[in-house]
């Protein structure tokens, strides 16, 4: 899909060993932009105020911990199991879309050795870019749906 930004992962970066490309959003790219800013030459775009090398999700853990989430509450990770779950509940995307989105392997040895290359790119694109709309929706308060007693 020609014009879609995106981020590319190198194999040796993923646990599966395998690169993985994650369409970005608008908003993600504006938020990227916006980082430049802050960061402005460092290699990395989140560096460690410690030693300069990209934060872990460690950090990103003390930084909910700081916000006042409980470990039991929301870790880094979760926000990837908040994602599929929300994702899926749309109606709108094929498991598989959302699976491949978040670099899962097919656990169906027959079915894998079938849909090996599958990317669902066109599919992963508009999602991502709902799922950001949809982010900016919660943050501006949702769609409000007057209610009349007709329809009660």
């Amino acid at each position: 899909m020609a014009g879609v930004a995106e981020w590319r992962i190198p194999a040796d970066k993923m646990k599966m060993r395998r690169p993985h490309r994650v369409p970005l959003s608008r908003q993600a790219l504006a938020i990227l932009q916006e980082m430049r800013s802050i960061t402005g030459h460092s290699q990395w775009l989140f560096p460690s105020v410690l030693n300069g090398q990209p934060i872990s999700e460690n950090a990103l853990n003390a930084a909910l911990r700081r916000l006042g989430f409980g470990s039991d509450q929301m870790t880094a990770h979760g926000f990837r199991a908040m994602a599929a779950t929300l994702l899926s509940e749309m109606g709108r995307w094929s498991p598989d879309t959302i699976e491949r989105q978040l670099a899962h392997q097919e656990k169906n040895a027959t079915r894998r050795a079938y849909t090996h290359g599958a990317e669902y790119w066109f599919e992963r694109v508009a999602m991502m870019q709902a799922w950001a709309d949809y982010l900016d929706e919660l943050r501006l308060g949702g769609k409000v749906i007057p209610l009349r007693l007709e329809n009660i």
